[in-house]
């Protein structure tokens, strides 16, 4: 099937859409899909941009049969050698056994871990060129973004960076290709969920990766997942660099465990009680029916917490302690932080909050409060208090 998508002249987008797998790296939900992108540009010499997932091997080598119609496939040019963009690696050599394999020193290591030693390879450094023809094919490394192997490729001619996972997105691409054909801002949030789940926690090696790329002329910004952006590409740009900084928005993610409903009724008259505060969004989630990639998402936009647990065998009520857990492995910067909760016959689950919200070095709002079995008119009115301040506190500027 050759559906002729073309980037520029003789650059064509060779992508697939993944609507049935559940999980991403088989962690991350994918309820709205995903896409993997892959290019190959027709030249003097041909070269492949990546490939995509295993299963879409087959579709995947017919296009670019049917692209080249007869010409060989010269080179292949791995950004990325994680398997969901190697994974046609082996079946693409069967099919163009003599075809070069260019990477540097690191991309072999995954490659010869993943697949097996190769032989024809090209091992390039940073800054260095492949002449394709009419092209010029331009490399920058950008290790930790996200994986130590990590590259983009840079066309001169026509200024696409083809940029590895950099700039992707989850949601697969519903008819259009390029940011210009679809509503774009419907991406924003799976864009955001992608970037702090896979690769929020190198945050520096991306502002590294700005740095690297601040001379270059893009033009067009081809990721392997999500849009390719040839209209706006500062939508993608300055909202990575937004949140690669970490920087935040006045707003309240409320995130709370409940076993009867107790600690839900408090985090929801808490969430009231910050919008009577003049708190513009506030998002409240059940930790226990929320995926955590989804609640991590909201506090990477947000610079408000409210972590509320119930005691359970002494300690924090797991599905809280979860995502708490993931804060912890990003090493996410200051968040004002809320926390609430209750004790019933034990207690340790509003304790256990003190303890990992100052392993996280966040700003603690007022002192924590813990109502017994359920809150009572006293502890709603210790809510009152703590919501204003919460509020004064997200919405300083």
């Amino acid at each position: 099937m050759n559906r002729n998508i073309k980037l520029s002249e003789n650059v064509y987008y060779l992508g697939v859409n993944d609507r049935r797998t559940s999980r991403f790296e088989n962690l991350w939900p994918l309820p709205q899909g995903v896409s993997y992108n892959a290019y190959l540009i027709n030249d003097k010499k041909s070269v492949l941009i990546d490939t995509v997932e295993l299963s879409n091997t087959d579709s995947f080598i017919s296009e670019i049969k049917d692209i080249l119609q007869g010409k060989k496939l010269d080179y292949i040019v791995v950004n990325h050698a994680e398997p969901d963009h190697s994974g046609a690696l082996t079946s693409l050599l069967k099919s163009y056994p003599d075809l070069c394999i260019v990477g540097n020193r690191n991309t072999f290591k995954f490659l010869d871990g993943f697949y097996g030693e190769w032989n024809n390879k090209l091992i390039i450094d940073h800054g260095d060129i492949l002449e394709t023809g009419d092209r010029i094919l331009r490399f920058y490394s950008t290790p930790m973004v996200h994986w130590p192997e990590t590259m983009m490729t840079f066309d001169e001619k026509d200024g696409i960076l083809f940029s590895g996972d950099a700039f992707g997105s989850f949601k697969s691409l519903d008819g259009g290709i390029f940011d210009d054909e679809l509503n774009i801002d419907c991406y924003e949030n799976e864009m955001r969920r992608y970037y702090s789940n896979i690769v929020g926690k190198y945050g520096k090696n991306v502002q590294r990766a700005f740095t690297v790329l601040k001379d270059v002329p893009i033009k067009m910004l081809a990721s392997t997942h999500g849009p390719v952006f040839r209209k706006d590409i500062n939508w993608a740009l300055t909202r990575y660099d937004k949140w690669s900084r970490e920087e935040t928005q006045p707003g309240v993610v409320v995130i709370y465990g409940s076993m009867y409903g107790h600690t839900e009724e408090m985090a929801d008259y808490f969430a009231r009680k910050l919008k009577e505060a003049g708190v513009p969004e506030v998002e409240v989630y059940d930790a226990s029916e929320t995926h955590p990639s989804f609640m991590l998402s909201a506090v990477w936009k947000y610079n408000g917490v409210v972590l509320a647990s119930p005691a359970y065998n002494n300690a924090l009520f797991p599905s809280v302690k979860q995502i708490i857990d993931k804060f912890l492995e990003r090493k996410m910067v200051s968040r004002h932080v809320a926390i609430l909760g209750t004790s019933t016959w034990s207690g340790g689950g509003v304790k256990s909050l003190n303890k990992l919200v100052e392993e996280l070095d966040w700003d603690q709002v007022g002192s924590s409060i813990e109502a017994k079995y359920s809150a009572d008119k006293n502890d709603y009115e210790l809510c009152d208090i703590l919501a204003k301040e919460l509020a004064e506190k997200v919405l300083k500027k």
